[in-house]
C-alpha cells in the first residue's frame, strides 16, 4: 500500500491528493479512477426548464404589458 502509485489530482488546498491510485490508472477512486465515477455523459444541467424557457419569459413579458395597460386605464378612469 505504501509503495503504490499516488493520485495526482489537485485538492482544494492546492496540493496533490495522496490517496493510492486505482491499479492501472493515474487517479484514486474518488478522482475518476473507478468505473462509473465522474459526471454522467451529456450536460443535462444546461437544459432550460420551468421559469427560464423562452416561452415563460415571453409569457411574463405579456403579463407585464397587460398590468401596465391596466394601471394606465385605471389612472384614466380616476382622472375623469
Amino acid at each position: 500500500m505504501r509503495g503504490s502509485r499516488r493520485c495526482g489530482a489537485r485538492t482544494r488546498k492546492g496540493s496533490t491528493c495522496q490517496a493510492p491510485a486505482v491499479s492501472g490508472k493515474k487517479r484514486c477512486r474518488m478522482h475518476g479512477g473507478a468505473t462509473g465515477s465522474g459526471a454522467p455523459k451529456g450536460n443535462t444541467n444546461a437544459l432550460k426548464n420551468g421559469m427560464f424557457t423562452k416561452e415563460m419569459k415571453a409569457e411574463r413579458a405579456r403579463f407585464r404589458e397587460m398590468i401596465a395597460e391596466s394601471k394606465e386605464l385605471l389612472m384614466k378612469i380616476e382622472r375623469s
